[in-house]
């Protein structure tokens, strides 16, 4: 019997869903493992009615994906968005598993979603929609900011659990102010996990990171800004960066501090002075070490992948790279550092916080960095070890790493009843 799927019309959860299928039969995982993991355990569609400042309510639709908790509590992130769709948040839920698999945590994979644009709405709106849209518990769903949500949003989603409760549950989700028991390091995490993954392919490669070390980022989001700090300080050039309008090139480098501070003030890289405009699309496919598509999903696909002129490729995004291309990219000398070991940085320090939130102890900055590069740098190691043996690519070798893991949790556990 074929169980009915809702997702399958999405291309990016589609390809999520392949690339699973393919790998899990590669490795001879039990099929009725890959039945139950090929769809979410639990898929919630609700409407949310909020008031607006002018007293009208309005109605969006909300999603909230549980894929699966065999490790433990479902954790992912919340975004506002107004082109969230169901596959979508589906696909981003499987992600999520595989990335907590991969690197090792006790935790499961979710994903949330309004189809909502948060900049057209004021403070208070944006505070009564969040309170309205709650599916949260420290030991069952643990959300934290995604695209179009911040601390903030965190806070509120805290203190409406909270006041239900009747004290304060600082567990509930991660990415929290810190006067509320966020983390230090939580901001720069995920960019962070990033540039520590490129250091170690490099060092696989005998490439030293200096200023030779030529880095495009393609996004400066959150990720992709903390990418480029990182990356600058071990001594990288970054050519190029990009924004949702465009990026700006500079063969001779470019400086984080400058770059970062004229985004501030115009709130785009448009009319940067220290560079040339280039397009998204023409930023991939410049010459350069280490290319990181840190913005959207599926920006590299059949058409423009074999143009890509990298030695590195981090995915530093979820999905940058369709089924089609991936396959391409097996055929190239590129190193691939696929997305759930890559920009795993974030859901590791959200566990951290998590674990100070539930024992009531915080760890200062020092540490919380240690611990994060101790998990990243193991969690490379293993996935290029079992490549090597196996003779994956490495997008293959982490995605057995992690259904191999959820295999053995999945049938040591059983069926219930």
């Amino acid at each position: 019997m074929t169980p009915f799927d809702p997702f399958n019309t999405d291309p990016f959860f589609l390809d999520v869903q392949k690339n699973f299928e393919e790998v899990a039969h590669r490795i001879g995982c039990d099929k009725n493992i890959i039945r139950r993991l090929r769809l979410p355990e639990r898929t919630f569609m609700v409407t949310v009615p909020f008031r607006r400042d002018n007293g009208q309510v309005e109605t969006v639709m909300g999603f909230r994906i549980q894929h699966n908790d065999s490790l433990g509590p479902y954790k992912g992130g919340m975004r506002y968005n107004p082109h969230v769709n169901l596959g979508e948040v589906a696909a981003l839920a499987m992600t999520m598993t595989w990335k907590c698999a991969v690197v090792g945590l006790p935790l499961g994979g979710a994903k949330g979603g309004v189809c909502v644009d948060p900049t057209v709405l004021s403070r208070a709106e944006l505070q009564r929609l969040t309170r309205r849209f709650n599916f949260v518990g420290p030991n069952t769903d643990i959300p934290a900011p995604d695209l179009g949500t911040n601390a903030q949003v965190m806070a509120w989603f805290m203190d409406t659990y909270s006041q239900h409760k009747g004290h304060a549950v600082p567990g509930v989700v991660t990415g929290k102010p810190l006067e509320i028991g966020g983390t230090l390091g939580r901001v720069e995490a995920p960019g962070r996990g990033v540039a520590y993954c490129v250091l170690k392919a490099a060092e696989k490669l005998g490439m030293t990171l200096d200023e030779k070390m030529r880095v495009v980022i393609q996004g400066m989001g959150q990720v992709g800004a903390a990418a480029f700090r990182k990356l600058e300080k071990l001594g990288c050039s970054v050519i190029a960066v990009s924004d949702v309008h465009g990026g700006v090139f500079n063969p001779k480098g470019l400086a984080y501090d400058s770059v970062n501070q004229y985004l501030e003030e115009h709130k785009t890289l448009k009319g940067y002075p220290h560079g040339d405009f280039i397009s998204n699309e023409d930023l991939l496919t410049l010459d350069c070490e280490v290319l990181i598509p840190a913005a959207i999903e599926r920006v590299i696909h059949e058409k423009n992948v074999s143009k890509l002129k990298c030695r590195i490729l981090a995915e530093a995004a979820n999905g940058p790279v369709t089924r089609d291309a991936a396959h391409i990219l097996n055929d190239t000398d590129i190193f691939v550092i696929p997305d759930i070991l890559a920009n795993a940085g974030g859901v590791i320090v959200s566990y951290f916080e998590w674990v100070q939130d539930l024992q009531s102890f915080f760890w200062n900055e020092k540490e919380i960095n240690q611990r994060l590069w101790d998990i990243m740098t193991q969690s490379f190691d293993q996935v290029t070890n079992l490549a090597q043996k196996e003779k994956f690519d490495m997008r293959t070798a982490a995605m057995a790493l992690a259904i191999r893991k959820l295999e053995k949790a999945m049938l040591t556990r059983g069926l219930y009843p």
